[in-house]
């Protein structure tokens, strides 16, 4: 079966995914927001997670997404791609395909709709882990799927040699530190907090980094906060978490909830010019007022340099 080298250090962002319209990607906005990613350091690149709309995005539009990612990034470094799917089958046949365009590991949460048990998805997951041509990184992200996987259930994946690591988007600190027990049974594994604000702090406690969706805007926030935990420079992390604890607030100017997480973060993309600012249905635009607050907040940021020739040269809704 396929391993990955050696585990994965660093921060990887679940990037947008820049639409133009309701089924077509924005390809140079595309190709902006990688290179912007990758001039900042991030150690790899997860497309098709929660923060890139995957469950409301065409399976065409996601097979075009990986494989116009693969040909941009082209080895630079790690793609990861969400294959999490109702629907074993669908999983696999996407999981062959990103292998066939050049990822280099799937991510897979549990399969929603139905109301399942900690068995089924442990069952389901490492029949997916068998067939899959990648390895696998199992996905904790209990707002999504309406299931946390228990400690237990990492266990039993982590038997299986081609599950390659894991990404906890629980938001609970403690049982990350219960889950970096499994080192002792798996020193390979890739162990990454998906929970942003959590990032330092699972670094200090012997995590790998973070997928945090807020790198999409500020690449550079992130991966510095990184560094500082990599090298326990505590005074440097409470300068940086200051930071990336105000860039929390651009998740509720427009509501609450995944609302307001992903109308904040698609409306800063097209306001600071990295990518349209399209959202994928059922998501609504903005209306004017909460652009304009959106506006505002992005113009108190430092973002660095983007490859755009003008900062607001493309409109997000």
């Amino acid at each position: 079966m396929p391993a990955l080298l050696q585990p994965i250090r660093g921060i990887v962002p679940p990037l947008v995914t820049p639409l133009t319209s309701r089924d077509q990607l924005d390809h140079a906005g595309l190709q902006r927001l990688i290179e912007y990613q990758i001039d900042a350091g991030v150690a790899g690149l997860f497309m098709l997670g929660s923060t890139g709309e995957a469950p409301s995005l065409s399976y065409r539009l996601r097979y075009e997404l990986v494989e116009k990612t693969c040909e941009l990034v082209a080895g630079r470094v790690p793609i990861l791609v969400g294959v999490t799917d109702t629907s074993l089958d669908e999983a696999i046949e996407f999981t062959n395909f990103s292998k066939s365009a050049g990822a280099t590991a799937i991510v897979a949460a549990a399969p929603y709709y139905y109301s399942v048990g900690q068995l089924e998805v442990r069952d389901f997951l490492w029949k997916l882990a068998d067939e899959s041509t990648l390895p696998m990184f199992a996905y904790n992200i209990p707002p999504c799927v309406k299931l946390s996987l228990s400690f237990d259930s990492f266990e039993y994946l982590s038997r299986h040699p081609n599950v390659c690591g894991l990404k906890d988007s629980a938001g609970d600190i403690v049982a990350f530190g219960e889950l970096l027990k499994l080192r002792s049974a798996r020193p390979d594994w890739t162990i990454l907090v998906g929970y942003e604000s959590l990032t330092a702090q699972s670094v200090l406690m012997g995590g790998d980094g973070g997928v945090t969706g807020g790198a999409n805007l500020c690449p550079n926030l992130f991966v510095d906060i990184f560094n500082a935990a990599d090298r326990n420079d505590r005074q440097e992390i409470d300068r940086l978490q200051a930071d990336v604890d105000y860039l929390q607030q651009l998740y509720s100017i427009a509501g609450t909830g995944a609302v307001g997480y992903f109308t904040g973060v698609k409306v800063a993309m097209g306001i600071a010019g990295i990518c349209s600012g399209y959202l994928a249905p059922p998501f609504l635009p903005a209306d004017e007022a909460t652009r304009t607050k959106i506006e505002a907040f992005v113009n108190t940021l430092d973002l660095g340099s983007i490859h755009t020739p003008a900062r607001n040269g493309l409109v997000g809704q």
